[in-house]
């Protein structure tokens, strides 16, 4: 069984957000082609109590508390030298300890990096022997570079030297990986114009969407109080462009749409929100929730899905998972990059506030008029973004034969799989 060293820039469950989805279905899918050897940071303490059950399917692991006032000052230090922070970040000498003491064993031929800063500890000359594969996911030097557009002086200085300085980095880790891998075809197709010498080597992989945990469902009572009409939007809210889209919406939209609808509500459904949003708590008919324990139920009983993002790169599982429940969606251009879905058949875009008021306004009226339009938005999910025939995008990239797709359905490190709950909260 071949070995393979898989770094992840955090413990890759609970898939609570948009990079820890993808991670974990990536590392279950792993574990069924290759004795796995995990290294990975814990940035969240209530995360150690999944740490033995993510070992169960790997071969060894390498598990560090993540302190992010620490983190942060190693950041810091970037500034001092012609370092990304974000690189700076995520640089622990007692994972590089691990790395080599394992790759010096010569039996592990296979790395994959998921994320960019977690690609240092295999750029070194023990790594150069090895097929390495780098998941940036996203363009994440064009995310620094959208911040410091949006950001007044001196912070948007501040992103727009690390935009620059990590996609020098980001270039030079896809010229030395055998291939560079993102989450849709638009973001490839950036990364290509923003690093040509890598063309040739850069791919992509779509996200997927769990179909059966997102399904259609009836709505749940006690979520929302009889007559009320809901509009929801779900994220981690401790997320910059998350916090940017509510505040956008809340100060360009409500007010327009709550006179329209005074029974309408907005519900922001998400974790860890900061005080910023929790002070649009204080305007008439939102709601701010906090961490939940399942976000089917808000999706299941609102009228509409908003995604009003105006900073976004990637794909917005946000969005995957409404549309897999049949749900009407809103977005901006933003949150729909990379999701090949058609507007006005299988969801609605709104490129600024007046749209968001008449589209939502239509919606709210003639609440019949979304069951076409939620029926094929699932469709397309069943169709376009299955994890199974998408990470098979992945095996190809580290040299799969397609024989082995078929392979075992158990974990290569010869445990059985853990049985994990799934409760997926997107970014």
């Amino acid at each position: 069984m071949r070995e393979l060293l898989f770094l992840a820039h955090r413990l890759p469950y609970p898939p609570n957000k948009g990079d820890k989805i993808r991670s974990w279905h990536m590392l279950q899918y792993l574990s069924r082609h290759f004795r796995v050897h995990l290294g990975c940071f814990i940035d969240d303490d209530d995360d150690w109590q999944h740490a033995k059950s993510v070992a169960a399917l790997c071969a060894s692991t390498r598990f560090i508390g993540l302190r992010r006032g620490t983190a942060r000052w190693r950041a810091m230090q970037a500034l001092l030298s012609r370092q990304a922070m974000s690189v700076q970040y995520y640089r622990d000498a007692r994972l590089l300890q691990w790395v080599d003491g394992l790759l010096s064993g010569d039996k592990v031929r296979h790395a994959l990096a998921f994320s960019g800063p977690m690609a240092q500890y295999i750029d070194g000359s023990a790594g150069r022997a090895l097929h390495r594969v780098i998941d940036f996911v996203d363009v994440d030097s064009d995310k620094w570079r959208q911040y410091g557009d949006s950001k007044p002086w001196p912070m948007s200085q501040l992103y727009r030297r690390e935009a620059q300085l990590l996609l020098q980095y980001e270039r030079h880790i896809a010229q030395q990986f055998t291939a560079a891998s993102f989450v849709s075809p638009a973001e490839a197709a950036l990364f290509r114009q923003c690093a040509p010498m890598a063309r040739r080597k850069t791919g992509y992989f779509n996200n997927g969407v769990d179909t059966a945990y997102f399904t259609p469902m009836p709505a749940q009572p006690g979520v929302y109080r009889p007559g009320v009409q809901a509009l929801v939007f779900t994220g981690a809210m401790d997320y910059w462009p998350n916090i940017d889209a509510v505040q956008w919406f809340v100060r360009r939209v409500w007010p327009a749409l709550r006179r329209q609808f005074p029974q309408l509500q907005f519900y922001i459904v998400g974790s860890a929100p900061v005080p910023a949003v929790m002070a649009l708590a204080r305007v008439a008919g939102v709601v701010v929730t906090g961490k939940v324990t399942d976000i089917r139920p808000y999706l299941a009983g609102a009228a509409l899905a908003v995604a009003p993002l105006r900073i976004a790169r990637g794909v917005q599982n946000k969005v995957l998972e409404a549309m897999a429940m049949g749900k009407i969606v809103l977005a901006t251009p933003q949150a729909l990059e990379g999701i090949a879905a058609q507007p006005g058949l299988e969801l609605l875009l709104a490129r600024d506030d007046a749209e968001f008021i008449h589209h939502a306004a239509r919606v709210l009226r003639n609440a019949e008029r979304g069951t076409a339009m939620g029926a094929a938005a699932r469709q397309l999910v069943l169709q376009d973004y299955d994890w199974e025939r998408n990470l098979r995008g992945l095996g190809a990239m580290l040299g799969l034969p397609a024989a082995a797709e078929t392979g075992a359905a158990t974990p290569a490190s010869g445990a059985a799989a853990p049985v994990l709950p799934v409760r997926e909260i997107s970014t």
